[in-house]
């Protein structure tokens, strides 16, 4: 038996995680800001796996929200065997436009809360010789977005974050992998205010199949894997593609709906 821990658990890709290793047989550590989504959907899992989740409301744009979860998980008794790294938000229009404390909530729960969980697991992980962390970024990351500037580029962090730490890691028996999902069916596209694209309105892919690609890759240790076949092809291209026009078809999908 062991246990994950889930951020942003209490929707979307998070709670497709939370199905997913409930079903496997895993215990649960769920945390998002909504504790009463929380408490429904680990009373949901306990009546049909049996499985244990653990419920401990966090917001991570907090600086030091994710210090008080580890220290909550600490007081509990309970051990982090698998880290899903899944919360995370964006926002869209003009970096001097948008709210300046929203935008430096972007990069305070996608790349500092994320570190600062990966930091906190780690020690025990290397102990123990084994355990998994599944960092959740974007097919954003593989190029620079005009008008979701900072939600790109905190993405781009978490895939160079986690392929470095993919290799710092590995003889000690700890797999990490980046998944990068492209346009998915869950409330983060709302958020953003991203459903009118047509990226989101015709291509988007439902939470399921990118559950099953992220945690294929972490048990595989597959340091990056880009979810959905298109999706591989459109992030693979930006290598061979001048950076000047990459920015300039990434800011062309914002354009037409920067506020």
């Amino acid at each position: 038996m062991t246990t994950a821990l889930i951020t942003g658990a209490s929707a979307g890709l998070g709670e497709g995680f939370a199905r997913a290793l409930a079903a496997d047989g895993s215990d649960l550590i769920l945390t998002a800001r909504r504790a009463d989504r929380l408490e429904a959907l680990a009373a949901e899992l306990r009546g049909k796996h049996g499985t244990a989740s653990h419920i401990i409301a966090a917001d991570l744009t907090e600086p030091a929200a994710p210090a008080r979860l580890i220290a909550d998980i600490a007081a509990a008794g309970l051990t982090v065997d698998t880290l899903i790294n899944n919360a995370g938000y964006g926002l869209r229009g003009p970096v001097a436009a948008l709210d300046p404390d929203a935008q430096l909530g972007v990069i305070d729960i996608n790349c500092r809360a994320l570190v600062a969980l990966a930091r906190a697991v780690l020690p025990g992980m290397i102990a123990r010789k084994g355990g998994g962390i599944l960092n959740v970024a974007s097919t954003a990351a593989f190029q620079p977005g005009p008008w979701m500037a900072v939600y790109y580029a905190s993405k781009a962090f978490v895939l160079s974050f986690s392929e470095a730490l993919h290799e710092e890691v590995r003889e000690h028996g700890i797999h990490v992998a980046a998944l990068c999902p492209g346009p998915t069916n869950t409330e983060f596209a709302g958020r953003a205010g991203m459903t009118d694209m047509p990226l989101f309105t015709k291509l988007a892919s439902g939470p399921e199949a990118v559950v099953r690609d992220g945690l294929a890759a972490l048990k595989a240790n597959q340091a990056v894997k880009i979810s959905g076949a298109m999706n591989a092809v459109m992030a693979e291209s930006i290598r061979f593609t001048p950076r000047a026009l990459a920015r300039r078809i990434a800011g062309s999908l914002q354009k037409a709906r920067k506020g």
